[in-house]
């Protein structure tokens, strides 16, 4: 087979990483890729809203399936693109289509689907501008902090924690009345608090059924004790120390069968990842998000725990075959730790040679915001790679992580150095 995936972050090259792994793997191929990606397939100068150039490779290319990694693509109906072409649609495409990808697309579809089928999330309610002094009062009856989330894809910096009710009108103000995150935010959620301690639960499924793949929790903060800016994510760890036997059946029967249950009650064909952003209140789970492919870095932390042949899981959701393919998680536990530009994530600079890439270790390196230019690596991004270690305790797999970090360096590089110490 000969496999497209789509993105050009830490995730696609652990895509990579394990598909290149699998027998059933030909040519593989990775749209716009990055220097990792580079090293092991061959990378495609496309942009992700390419459609039409999309296209045009999946044919010139004999392409069989493709993986799409963010989610912007599967938002704006890359999927029903390639399904409605007319020599295209027999394509294998592992990711939802644009009716299906409003579960991370829109924070209220999310949200009134989670009330239909009665899986336990904060209480909430949507305004808009023209009722944004219903907004301010329900602001007033609520306990702070205030949770505010614009309704659509806002790269990552959609969702605000304020304390203030008086900053929480503002804010409010600035997204609905002034724009801040443009079309993203003509809507905004508001809802309660929960406090408690976050993880990440992913399944793939074909839309009737799915498979477990292993579960992470990740860190999003810049700075140590998870202080500072959120980011696209510092770090992972998998599985969750916290994650007891006990607690996941709760997952799995009060979140993850209601889901895919009311996806099928609702008609929603939906084959792909699909991803729990979950917190533990009271030892009771609640969503906080849906997300319509995997998390990254969480991915970087994940796939490594699989020893089955990752594209045959792939494959069976297409061919029916997923409820008999039989996954196989390594027992070691996995940590990954993202090196990043310095001034992430505000303003950083690119162009930064990186060294000690080939340093012999026992750690996988993610490329994510690098770039080879005339044969040097170097970054092109605010996180730039994941160094990502396996071992018998999350523990000892964060030292293997920072033992190999010594050995790389590029101008101004930033890293977290207490991924784990939490658990």
């Amino acid at each position: 087979m000969n496999i497209l995936i789509l993105g050009s972050g830490g995730r696609e090259h652990a895509f990579a990483y394990k598909i290149k792994q699998s027998k059933l793997c030909e040519n593989l191929y990775v749209a716009p890729g990055n220097s990792g990606t580079n090293a092991i397939a061959i990378n495609l100068d496309i942009q992700l809203n390419q459609f039409e150039f999309i296209a045009e490779a999946i044919k010139s290319h004999k392409i069989s399936m493709v993986i799409v990694g963010p989610e912007v693509p599967l938002v704006n109906g890359l999927k029903d693109y390639i399904k409605n072409h007319n020599q295209l649609n027999n394509i294998i495409v592992i990711g939802p289509n644009k009716y299906a990808a409003q579960l991370e697309g829109s924070k209220d579809f999310a949200k009134d689907f989670l009330n239909r089928h009665k899986i336990p999330t904060a209480k909430h309610r949507t305004f808009t501008a023209q009722t944004i002094e219903q907004a301010f009062l329900y602001i007033d009856s609520m306990t702070p902090p205030y949770v505010l989330k614009a309704d659509g894809l806002a790269a990552g910096k959609g969702v605000l924690i304020i304390e203030d009710s008086k900053k929480a009108k503002n804010e409010l103000n600035e997204i609905l009345i002034n724009s801040k995150f443009g079309d993203a935010g003509n809507s905004v959620v508001i809802e309660e608090f929960l406090d408690g301690i976050e993880l990440s639960c992913f399944v793939l499924t074909d839309g009737n059924n799915y498979k477990l793949l292993p579960s992470a929790k990740d860190y999003k903060r810049i700075g140590e004790g998870d202080t500072g800016l959120n980011t696209g994510g510092m770090g992972a760890v998998s599985p969750p120390t916290f994650l007891t036997d006990n607690f996941f059946s709760k997952i799995e029967q009060k979140v993850i069968r209601p889901t895919i249950e009311g996806l099928r009650k609702d008609k929603i064909n939906y084959q792909g990842f699909l991803f729990f952003g979950l917190i533990k209140v009271k030892d009771e789970p609640y969503v906080i998000e849906y997300n319509v492919r995997m998390g990254d870095p969480e991915t970087e932390v994940v796939l490594p725990r699989i020893k089955s042949d990752f594209l045959e899981l792939l494959l069976s959701v297409s061919n029916g075959e997923l409820p008999n393919y039989k996954l196989v998680v390594d027992d070691q536990k996995a940590a990954t730790v993202f090196l990043v530009s310095g001034g992430y994530p505000g303003a950083y600079e690119n162009g930064k040679e990186i060294f000690g890439l080939e340093t012999d270790s026992d750690s996988i390196l993610f490329h994510a915001g690098a770039k080879c230019f005339n044969g040097i690596v170097k970054t092109d991004g605010g996180r730039v790679i994941a160094v990502t270690s396996m071992a018998g305790s999350v523990k000892d797999a964060v030292k293997k992580s920072y033992k190999t970090i010594k050995n790389i360096k590029f101008e101004k590089m930033n890293y977290r150095k207490d991924i784990g110490f939490d658990l």
